[in-house]
């Protein structure tokens, strides 16, 4: 999206552009996952740390330039524009950082945030399992607190991005199975290294790993991992999904994702341009980026008036996969396997697809922008009031 600049933010931009152009000829090249690229992706989130464009909205006294979603935006814009890499720890610094600023104590923060703001300390998210993660209240993971009100963890993950750089994961658990499932549930910083992880790739048909399973048995953990109230962890969740969505749905031009970049590509084969077709699916496409600035407009807007933006998040991340999906599509349709070729547009060809998942399945997020928005009436729950303990034979007998 372009912002009409007031001169603050003017001044803003040019202070942001100013500092990459200065800064650029430091930056690593972005693909890779071997130990040398991992390293100069740390090294560049430390340096965009000192520059105070790695946590912009983040407090001050934790590190954060402790200013604004439009700052924020305008930094996505700038380090687009200057064609660098941006942090390193997106899920770390954009989503359970805030989310430990939010919930967790005051030890947590001046532990963990300092180390992951300068990637010192990657982080993960345990939140997805096998049989629950489009249903992420049905997590079977259960943690079970000993005499000395330490923990016990034992269960398993899965589509778990940095697992293998990450020191430390935020991971919900099921606390209580005797009280409706999103009642029983706390959240937990979990060291990555602690006896009983394992982590093992999941390989994805690039062949790259992007994601992880993750197996805990009988890990133990100190007292005082909890972030927020013990049984209360849904509540913490909800913040992370929250700043979750409004990344991605907020994020096209951040990663890339504008009609622009996708004409430039197409404007190579000039056959394409004369076809109808082609501008027709492209002008489709064009069109969804066009609705999903002002849809972000709108988010800004809430969360500039410190207001937690609703359904419309949901909704502008079903609409950013499905259109960058759709311009992946029309590239190789129109370029054939030069456009496979591409590296940037094979990624989007190979990945865009495991997203549509990432942030809440589009199904999930269909159901809330029905429910919220259009005032659909709820699908039937029969899991609503039933302790976890019991759904097991509840499903049974609605099957029988």
């Amino acid at each position: 999206m372009d912002l009409n600049d007031t001169p603050e933010l003017a001044q803003y931009r040019a202070h942001v552009r100013a500092w990459l152009d200065e800064h650029k000829h430091e930056a690593p090249d972005a693909r890779g996952d071997d130990d040398a690229s991992v390293a100069g992706r740390r090294a560049w989130q430390r340096r965009l740390a000192e520059g105070g464009l790695a946590a912009v909205t983040w407090p001050a006294e934790y590190g954060g330039a402790g200013l604004g979603p439009l700052q924020q935006v305008v930094v996505n814009q700038e380090i687009g524009r200057a064609g660098v890499p941006g942090i390193f720890d997106v899920i770390g610094v954009g989503m359970l950082g805030p989310t430990l600023i939010a919930h967790g104590s005051e030890d947590q923060k001046q532990r963990y945030l300092g180390p992951m703001l300068t990637a010192d300390e990657v982080w993960c998210q345990l939140f997805s399992e096998p049989a629950a993660g489009s249903d992420l209240a049905g997590v079977q993971t259960r943690a079970r607190r000993g005499d000395d009100g330490g923990w016990r963890l034992s269960g398993q993950k899965v589509w778990t991005t940095n697992a293998q750089y990450a020191s430390f994961g935020l991971l919900m658990a099921r606390t209580n199975p005797d009280v409706p499932k999103h009642k029983g549930l706390t959240m937990f910083v979990v060291p990555m290294d602690a006896a009983g992880i394992t982590v093992r790739p999941l390989r994805q048909i690039s062949g790259e790993a992007h994601f992880n399973e993750v197996f805990l048995d009988d890990v133990r953990l100190e007292p005082g991992a909890e972030v927020g109230p013990v049984d209360g962890g849904w509540g913490v969740g909800l913040t992370t999904l929250m700043f979750e969505r409004v990344a991605i749905g907020l994020g096209g031009e951040g990663f890339g994702w504008r009609a622009d970049r996708f004409a430039h590509a197409l404007l190579a084969d000039e056959a394409c341009t004369r076809d109808a077709e082609t501008r027709h699916r492209f002008g489709e496409i064009a069109t969804d980026f066009l609705a999903l600035r002002f849809t972000g407009y709108r988010m800004l807007t809430s969360l500039q008036r410190g207001q937690i933006p609703g359904a419309e998040g949901a909704l502008a991340k079903v609409t950013t996969i499905r259109a960058a999906i759709a311009a992946g599509d029309l590239i190789c349709d129109v370029l054939g396997p030069a456009g496979l070729s591409d590296e940037r547009f094979g990624e989007l060809v190979s990945d865009m697809p495991g997203l549509k998942s990432a942030g809440g399945t589009e199904e999930i997020l269909r159901n809330m922008v029905g429910e919220r928005v259009l005032g659909l009436p709820p699908e039937p729950r029969l899991d609503k009031g039933i302790p976890f303990s019991e759904l097991r034979a509840k499903e049974r007998e609605a099957v029988a």
